[in-house]
């Protein structure tokens, strides 16, 4: 590092000079440094000012007039290509609640009643083909539960098995203790006005007046088994068969 006394100044000066007399010599510009910007003076009252702007808090106006601009337009939602949908209420409607006598349903009506219990741990394929035989037969599906105790999870999954087949479809995890269900599927066939004995705290008893075959078989096998070992069903396993379209 070399030092400069204040006598080295003046030449310094005279340095500057010669250059910029033989740079205009030449015919070149001399450049010109552009003024620097004077810096913005912040004063207390704009920092004041500008925290008190950020710490404000919404007006009630202003929050209203946020909620409207994110709402929801369900009109606006996807909907699904099919116009068949599973009907909440009726999937639910065979799902007591403890103690009641709502299955009573189960032996309603002057017509025997076809019962198939089921579980989505079947294959999917083996649910469909179920689902299409039901239709045909009249014959309900019955659930024990529903999925993730969720009743939408479980419409979407009833719909996506059932399709565009119209037939019953229940949740009724006190008919698996009445028939004495304890595998799936199941095929119960029902009389009309058999006795329905008490149900509570979980443990049903047994139902009477009925007639079931376990097993992966279809639904005519089933009927034609019960037809054959079980003659005291015989003719209402018939009348499901014709309805299959197993008997002419």
């Amino acid at each position: 590092m070399w030092d400069f006394d204040r006598r080295s100044r003046p030449a310094a000066a005279l340095v500057s000079l010669a250059v910029l007399a033989a740079t205009a010599a030449h015919g070149q510009e001399v450049p010109v440094a552009a003024p620097t910007p004077a810096a913005p003076i912040i004063t207390e009252q704009d920092i004041a000012r500008a925290a008190a702007e950020h710490a404000r808090m919404p007006t009630p106006q202003e929050v209203e007039q946020a909620a409207r601009s994110h709402a929801l337009r369900f009109d606006a939602l996807p909907r699904p290509a099919s116009s068949q949908t599973a009907d909440l209420a009726a999937i639910a409607r065979g799902f007591p609640a403890e103690g009641s006598q709502s299955n009573a349903a189960l032996f309603a009506g002057t017509e025997p009643s076809l019962f198939v219990f089921v579980s989505f741990s079947m294959p999917e394929a083996a649910l469909r083909s179920l689902a299409a035989q039901a239709a045909r037969a009249g014959a309900t599906l019955v659930l024990r539960g529903m999925i993730a105790g969720s009743l939408q999870q479980t419409a979407r999954r009833v719909q996506a098995v059932i399709g565009s087949h119209q037939l019953g479809f229940q949740i009724d995890p006190q008919a698996f203790d009445r028939f004495g269900v304890q595998a799936v599927p199941t095929y119960v066939l029902a009389r009309p006005g058999g006795e329905l004995p008490a149900c509570a705290s979980g443990s049903c008893a047994v139902a009477t007046d009925f007639v079931s075959v376990a097993g992966d078989v279809s639904m005519d096998y089933a009927l034609l088994h019960i037809e054959s070992h079980a003659p005291g069903y015989a003719s209402e396993a018939r009348a499901f068969l014709a309805k299959l379209g197993a008997r002419r």
